[in-house]
């Protein structure tokens, strides 16, 4: 299962994607048009999501088997 009891911190775009196997680009439309989580920037060139955003995601898209449940 993808949870665990830790879900507090961050997950970079590399992660995200290795999660959600989809572009780049998108992924950027996703955010832009609500369908993903929207991004925090945690530095001036630095993006991140929350870990729980993310993980709430990968359960809502888990019936269309779109994330990778082995991290």
């Amino acid at each position: 299962m993808l949870i665990n009891n830790n879900t507090q911190g961050f997950y970079r775009l590399p992660d995200v994607l290795a999660l959600i196997p989809i572009s780049r680009s998108s992924w950027w439309a996703g955010v832009k048009d609500g369908r993903y989580p929207p991004s925090i920037k945690i530095g001036p060139r630095t993006t991140a999501w929350l870990k729980s955003d993310i993980e709430e995601l990968c359960i809502r898209l888990q019936e269309g088997e779109f994330c990778s449940t082995n991290s």
